[in-house]
């Protein structure tokens, strides 16, 4: 059987109990920050007038040209920590994707969101019920 697939997430969900350890994600932010001696990159996403800031371990993505304050689009599993960050994403895919309308993307997962909480809404009405033969 295979995993289910990556959810899309916004950098200031991340550090919420919304994502648990081990999860797969498809995150996306602005690069702010790159350490090739430690493969770590740091993407960073708005919400209201709040910076957010996501640690990415860029090891399985390297060697990458990182174009500071570029949009990137990460595909990975998040790893709980204890440190300062509390979240680290491990990166399988790490893509630049500056001139993407991020207003328009970001109103496209709200959609898929709605769209897969009503369908399971739905399937959870429509599942026919067991019962016993002997009652």
């Amino acid at each position: 059987m295979l995993p289910p697939p990556a959810a899309f997430y916004f950098p200031w969900e991340i550090n919420t109990d919304l994502v648990k350890d081990g999860v797969s994600v498809r995150l996306f932010g602005r690069l702010t920050s790159y350490v090739p001696e430690e493969s770590k990159a740091v993407l960073s996403g708005q919400q209201s007038s709040a910076q957010c800031h996501v640690s990415v371990q860029t090891t399985l993505v390297e060697p990458f040209q990182p174009i500071l304050g570029a949009q990137y689009f990460v595909l990975g599993e998040i790893e709980k920590t204890d440190g300062l960050s509390g979240v680290i994403l491990h990166a399988r895919a790490l893509t630049c994707v500056d001139g993407v309308d991020l207003a328009l993307m970001q109103q496209a997962i709200m959609e898929q969101r709605r769209f897969f909480k009503e369908r399971e809404t739905k399937m959870n009405v429509q599942a026919p019920r067991c019962e016993s033969p002997h009652t």
